[in-house]
């Protein structure tokens, strides 16, 4: 009786938040919204109990996808989950591929969470779609600060993409078209995977499709608290590796497409970093665009994958079934 009636004040939070409800900002409707997202994570939506999240909006957006994720619909779909990729406990991934489609492409989705929090079921509300398209979609969990820094998560992803490689064939999947993504840090390892881990092998991947990622870890003077002083407190193993673990300076030489999506509301961490990135990225010889979503936050930019008709599916597909570059689609 609570589940439900917590999942339905968390559609009505989300309704809010993107301004599609009128007529309830000065009732005790948003008050009473604002209290349950104001309340800890529970045990439901933070199995793992995980240190607190930094900042409110963060603690709605968890509460969104983990309600999205116990609602999703799976029928018609090939589910594998909790593979072994590793031997800990957080090196395991979800496989979800369509149940009619011979050798589809892969989309390695990992999560975000600010690489100390975060679950692969932050990704499950978007199975139903990628599957629609053909497209098997993989959702790994890794490790995670600060009881495993820097660069442990970004290890895992490279163990994870091995491991789909190896094994796409045995659950019917392509390991020859795979697609790389995440939200904010799990964009950040994406592009980290595809620039610094592929360097050697980009034909392995058919494109890098981050959504507000973070792409600059290295900060002169970050402010006491915040959550760029976050990244040399309780991410790095070593403060003097923000320059190896950030997308941004390896990009020289690259080959793999890059689609960049940030929300015009990102934070300026966000928006600089992907317009660096895009900079860089630009000089080299694969294809590379910046997306802006307009009126959309940090986390908006993710929960509005729930659409099918997003146009970043578009991207995603053009990548997958496309063996040659091809003009970017705006969003």
């Amino acid at each position: 009786m609570i589940e439900d009636f917590h999942a339905c004040f968390l559609h009505l939070i989300h309704a809010v938040l993107n301004d599609n409800v009128v007529g309830v900002a000065d009732t005790p409707v948003l008050a009473l919204l604002h209290f349950t997202c104001t309340m800890p994570l529970s045990i439901a939506d933070n199995p793992d109990d995980q240190m607190p999240m930094p900042f409110e909006a963060a603690d709605r957006y968890a509460q969104w996808v983990m309600a999205q994720a116990r609602q999703a619909d799976f029928s018609g779909l090939i589910v594998q989950c909790d593979l072994a990729y590793g031997s800990h406990p957080l090196q395991r991934c979800d496989v979800f591929a369509p149940s009619d489609v011979n050798k589809p492409p892969v989309l390695i989705f990992w999560h975000g969470g600010g690489w100390t929090n975060g679950y692969r079921q932050y990704v499950h509300f978007m199975a139903q779609q990628v599957c629609a398209m053909g497209i098997a979609l993989v959702a790994p969990s890794y490790r995670l600060a600060p009881a495993h820094k820097l660069p442990s998560a970004y290890e895992d992803a490279l163990l994870c993409l091995k491991f789909v490689q190896v094994t796409a064939e045995t659950w019917g999947a392509d390991a020859q078209r795979i697609v790389l993504s995440g939200h904010s840090a799990g964009g950040h390892l994406a592009a980290l995977v595809a620039l610094r881990g592929m360097r050697e092998q980009p034909q392995a991947i058919r494109a890098c499709l981050p959504i507000s990622a973070i792409m600059d870890l290295h900060h002169p003077v970050p402010t006491p608290g915040s959550l760029e002083e976050r990244v040399y407190t309780m991410l790095l193993d070593d403060p003097s590796h923000d320059a190896l673990m950030s997308p941004i300076c390896w990009t020289s030489g690259n080959a793999i497409p890059f689609e960049l999506t940030v929300g015009e509301n990102d934070s300026e961490r966000v928006r600089l970093g992907n317009r660096r990135l895009l900079a860089l990225l630009s000089l080299q010889n694969a294809l590379c665009s910046l997306h802006l979503q307009a009126g959309q936050s940090h986390f908006d930019t993710h929960t509005s994958l729930r659409s099918k008709n997003h146009p970043w599916y578009a991207l995603l597909r053009q990548h997958a079934f496309n063996s040659s570059e091809s003009a970017a689609v705006p969003l």
